[in-house]
């Protein structure tokens, strides 16, 4: 017989948090919920639910997000009529003993980001969902201590991780449309880092690593002025050299 026994060991429940990312009028967004249940009733959270007993975490962390946006997770080998899909990645795990007043709760919290996604539907124990520039709750102009549970540190984590890894990696096309233009892919960048850039300096940054943009053929007029050309991510995953962050 083994030795084991699970009653021996106190129990805990595992959650999954998302860090819902967009680029909405040329401001970083986050999606956040209003609770319509105690612990925490009416305040703004970020999305997420319990994990189900037959569920994985990345299961769950779908699941959610399907239930929260109606996005599905980005499957490379979908087809471009299908779409894009929106970028899922785990992020951090959170599990300070105090973090929930219910019980004892882990969260494994994922980071997802999509193109400029329509507005949000609450589901679960929320009773309505709103996008907010980021700035509502992080930074010397936010409140964070305006989300409930940990929260606040899980956004800050997210969007210190989506600004890092534009640095060096393609996960700014993941706001894009499948077809978009260096200047919209440029606003991206400025969105989420939230500064200004040179567009000479950036055209030749993005185009200068083989691979990591590649030309459709198509131009569009859509943002004004003379036809801008269009391009889709390639299958470079890195940018090299990296494009550094400016200091603000």
């Amino acid at each position: 017989m083994s030795p084991y026994d699970p009653s021996a060991y106190p129990s805990f429940a595992v959650t999954v948090d998302l860090v819902v990312l967009t680029v909405r009028r040329h401001s970083l967004c986050a999606l956040t919920v209003r609770r319509g249940e105690p612990p925490f009733q009416g305040r703004w959270a970020l999305p997420g639910g319990f994990v189900k007993a037959d569920e994985d975490l990345a299961a769950a962390a779908a699941r959610e997000l399907v239930e929260e946006t109606g996005l599905c997770v980005h499957d490379p080998a979908a087809s471009e009529a299908q779409g894009n899909g929106a970028h899922l990645e785990q992020l951090a795990t959170y599990g300070d003993p105090q973090r929930d007043p219910r019980m004892r709760v882990v969260s494994v919290a994922h980071l997802a980001l999509a193109p400029d996604l329509p507005a949000p539907r609450a589901g679960g124990d929320a009773n309505s969902a709103r996008w907010s520039p980021v700035e509502t709750f992080l930074g010397k102009d936010g409140d964070q201590g305006a989300l409930a549970f940990d929260h606040s540190k899980i956004l800050e984590d997210g969007v210190e991780r989506a600004r890092s890894k534009i640095e060096y990696s393609s996960l700014a096309t993941a706001f894009c449309t499948p077809e978009f233009t260096v200047g919209e892919l440029r606003r991206v960048y400025e969105a989420v880092w939230g500064v200004a850039l040179d567009p000479r300096n950036f055209h030749r940054k993005v185009t200068g690593t083989p691979g990591f943009l590649v030309p459709t053929g198509g131009t569009t007029t859509r943002q004004g002025g003379r036809p801008a050309q269009l391009f889709r991510a390639g299958g470079a995953t890195l940018l090299n050299p990296p494009m550094l962050r400016p200091e603000v």
